[in-house]
């Protein structure tokens, strides 16, 4: 099991951001179009939206056609069990939970069923020091 976020985010490229918004100055929108624009491939989900940033937006993780890598996760903590439960069931490789997120009991599936974990940190923040380390 990874828990360096850099090296999880040099392994993937099919990302499922879960939780994003359709509004520019949301955070998880910002970060979706920072990562869309740095080459991953996107899965926005979202059951509220139908699109996102020019790109089909999925009611939930099992809905996505293709294997995912990464689920990135902007949800409050206490919502964020049942998105590793799904993560774990579609095969992902690593779940992700973005800045001010801890989940003790998703940290614990995600070392149990061997996913790649991070919490606390931001995919974007992460990915813009790619080059410089």
């Amino acid at each position: 099991m990874n828990s360096n976020p850099q090296d999880i985010l040099r392994q993937s490229k099919n990302l499922a951001i879960v939780g994003i918004s359709d509004k520019p100055d949301r955070a998880s929108y910002r970060v979706a179009a920072y990562l869309k624009e740095a080459g991953y491939h996107l899965y926005p989900v979202n059951p509220r939206l139908d699109e996102v940033l020019g790109l089909t937006c999925y009611p939930s993780l099992a809905a996505i056609p293709d294997p995912i890598d990464l689920v990135d996760v902007f949800r409050k903590s206490e919502d964020c069990l049942p998105i590793a439960e799904e993560a774990v069931k579609i095969g992902a490789k690593a779940l992700w939970l973005q800045l001010s997120i801890r989940n003790a009991e998703c940290r614990a599936l995600a070392e149990a069923e061997g996913l790649d974990y991070v919490e606390d940190h931001c995919t974007k923040i992460e990915h813009s020091q790619l080059n410089q380390s």
